[in-house]
């Protein structure tokens, strides 16, 4: 058996939309673990909380939302990190307006 990397993680979206596919009839749970490089056992977890309802559209959007305001929140901090360094570089180079050329005429 061929190592499948590192650690992995999986949306709800992608899982329950798996899931569904295997329920459906869609896709096998062959075609599933091929497909995608899932243990048999990952498969059969999910499955398990699909049909308890564990993994549902309502999860799966906070899931997103999360996400989302994990992203904003880096990209938030970002932008406080390149104004401090802006800031600094300003200070420090002296920006100052240069003096009107003088027209040679």
């Amino acid at each position: 058996m061929t190592s499948r990397g590192p650690y992995r993680r999986h949306s709800t979206p992608f899982k329950l939309q798996l899931c569904q596919d295997i329920r459906t009839g869609a896709l096998g749970r062959r075609d599933a673990q091929r497909s995608h490089n899932l243990s048999a056992n990952l498969i059969q977890l999910w499955l398990t909380q699909y049909d308890r309802g564990e993994l549902n559209d309502e999860e799966a959007e906070a899931s997103v939302i999360a996400e989302y305001e994990a992203r904003i929140a880096a990209l938030e901090r970002k932008v406080g990190q390149l104004t401090m360094e802006l800031d600094l570089a300003k200070k420090h180079h002296g920006c100052r307006p240069r003096a009107a050329a003088k027209d040679p005429s």
